[in-house]
């Protein structure tokens, strides 16, 4: 009788020490958010040209608009073209793999969007598509 007595009072004394585990899931957490990339939305919408060979870019995240009225919308904020270079440069900074693309409405002059893809270019992507809707 005595034996089982003290393997109660032993059984009731052992816990498991939660602390390192919950340490190596915060760490894993923090190491998740920080190496996640972003990708930067436009903040409007186009009115992107169909195109029978449109396919689907996957490695792009950031994301450049041109309006019809000769706006440039870049993370959700109207720019200048005198300014595409340098906000081009910062973002590219946070992700170097990833493309930009480039989603110009049909009615959007061509010239601006040379002037665009001059600007990124400049800003060190080499990696630009143009966005086009897919026929169906």
């Amino acid at each position: 009788m005595r034996n089982r007595g003290h393997l109660a009072e032993l059984s009731d004394d052992t816990e498991i020490d939660m602390t390192p585990m919950l340490d190596i899931v915060f760490i894993m957490l923090i190491f998740f958010i920080v190496s996640m990339s972003f990708v930067k939305e436009t903040g409007v919408t186009v009115n992107r040209p169909s195109a029978q060979t449109a396919k689907q870019q996957d490695t792009a995240n950031i994301f450049v608009a041109i309006t019809e009225n000769n706006e440039i919308w870049i993370d959700k904020r109207e720019l200048d073209i005198r300014t595409v270079r340098a906000v081009i440069e910062k973002l590219h900074i946070s992700n170097p793999e990833g493309a930009v693309i480039i989603q110009a409405d049909q009615n959007a002059p061509t010239g601006l969007l040379v002037k665009v893809m001059d600007q990124i270019r400049m800003a060190g992507v080499q990696d630009i598509a143009v966005a086009a809707a897919t026929e169906e």
